[in-house]
């Protein structure tokens, strides 16, 4: 599974206001990292990140789990709002 989508699914099943998720891949300088940012709604950050970073790290988890199965190469997830 291509890991945006992957992320983009997760990310949609935490959070109330669906319509305002985005996730998009950017290129890093590094050759065997890959950015992905994820944008919220305000009120929906608290979900996402969960007490204390918990939700966060099990995102990046899994993510990272994903990747290390197909491409092999480290994630790393930036959590914003809008």
């Amino acid at each position: 599974m291509d890991l945006v989508l992957l992320t983009e699914e997760i990310v949609k099943s935490l959070v109330e206001n669906v319509d305002a998720v985005s996730v998009k891949e950017f290129p890093t300088e590094e050759e065997n990292t890959i950015l992905i940012q994820v944008m919220v709604a305000d009120t929906d950050m608290g979900r996402v990140i969960g007490k204390g970073g918990k939700c966060a790290n099990a995102l990046r988890t899994l993510v990272q789990a994903s990747s290390s199965l197909k491409d092999n190469k480290y994630v790393k997830i930036d959590i914003d709002k809008f």
